[in-house]
């Protein structure tokens, strides 16, 4: 393994989610990221999958084009090992080989995760935070949300995972399946908010034991601080273990439902990509605290995109990767 002159592993991790395409150029030691820097791009890849089942010929030009200068960035680096996974969208989409046929042209290798890996890696890269602690941690993104329960030993390198759960709920795809209107209808708010209860509550009725600290990743939340505070530009120092409450979560999304996508588009503190799928987002937050019991949340940056790091530099050392999964690595 190719080390530079601090000893790190130098890695690119590029997520290409249902929503957003994300890259992270990590420095990574031991196991541990000694630094790292992100970019991303809104790419919507998932519009329309719900309703079609197919990526649409514009979302796979826009993620292509992410992709190419993702792969550029990546060189310039000096990325030993780059990872390339794919997630709820691309598990919906029946023509998915023809992007992954696209991607491989670039010199890259994507694989199409199973929901339950995606949810393993993102909670072994926001546990890092808390090593110790039993923690619940969701990711909700464009078409899934995942969420789990859990524990991560940092001494022993192990982790205790209770309860693992993918479920077919994004911000994507409840835009998608209710809202019609602009800004939507009160109907629509409430049947959308009805639905996303239910589907969380068949996970948190399990646990007679909830843990006290519940960790929230993905763009809506680290958005909703944003929000909150009217950051421009964007923090991330800040928004990194920032607390939400349930009373400002509901804030925003009272704030956003009479307001239109290009209304939502000039608030202070949004990437303006992200408003068509805001409010949908809100509801998801809002509902998942609510069916869990939880009156606030702790917002991470470190999410999947560091569990991938951390995995890539596993297998780079030859070891065993803790979340049992094993990267296929493009250089």
């Amino acid at each position: 393994m190719l080390l530079d002159r601090d000893g790190c592993a130098r890695i690119a991790a590029i997520d290409l989610g249902t929503v957003s395409s994300r890259l992270s150029l990590a420095r990574v030691r031991d196991g541990a990221i000694v630094d790292s820097k992100k970019h991303s791009v809104i790419t919507d890849m998932g519009q329309g999958v719900d309703a079609t089942g197919r990526f649409s010929a514009g979302a796979i030009d826009r993620v292509e084009a992410a992709c190419r200068t993702f792969a550029e960035e990546a060189r310039a680096f000096g990325a030993t090992a780059t990872c390339v996974t794919l997630t709820s969208a691309a598990r919906d989409a029946e023509n998915a080989e023809e992007l992954l046929a696209r991607l491989r042209a670039l010199g890259l290798a994507p694989q199409i995760i199973p929901g339950e890996v995606e949810a393993r890696l993102t909670f072994y890269g926001v546990a890092h935070d808390f090593p110790g602690e039993r923690i619940a941690v969701a990711d909700p993104g464009g078409g899934s949300t995942e969420i789990v329960v859990g524990t991560y030993d940092q001494r022993s390198a192990h982790l205790e995972l209770e309860h693992v759960r993918s479920l077919d709920i994004g911000c994507r795809r409840l835009t998608d399946r209710f809202f019609t209107a602009d800004p939507p209808a009160a109907e629509e708010l409430a049947a959308a908010a009805a639905w996303s209860h239910d589907q969380f509550a068949s996970y948190w009725d399990e646990f007679a034991d909830r843990p006290s600290r519940f960790i929230s990743v993905g763009g809506t939340v680290t958005t909703l601080v944003s929000l909150t505070y009217e950051l421009e530009p964007y923090d991330s120092s800040f928004v990194h273990l920032h607390g939400l409450t349930l009373e400002e979560v509901e804030r925003q999304l009272d704030r956003m439902s009479a307001l239109t996508v290009a209304q939502i588009r000039e608030l202070k503190g949004i990437q303006p990509k992200r408003a068509p799928m805001m409010q949908a987002g809100t509801i998801i937050i809002r509902e998942l605290m609510r069916a869990g019991g939880y009156e606030n949340l702790t917002v991470s940056e470190s999410s999947l995109l560091a569990g991938i790091a951390a995995t890539i530099d596993e297998a780079l050392r030859g070891e065993k990767p803790v979340v049992g999964w094993t990267p296929e690595l493009s250089e």
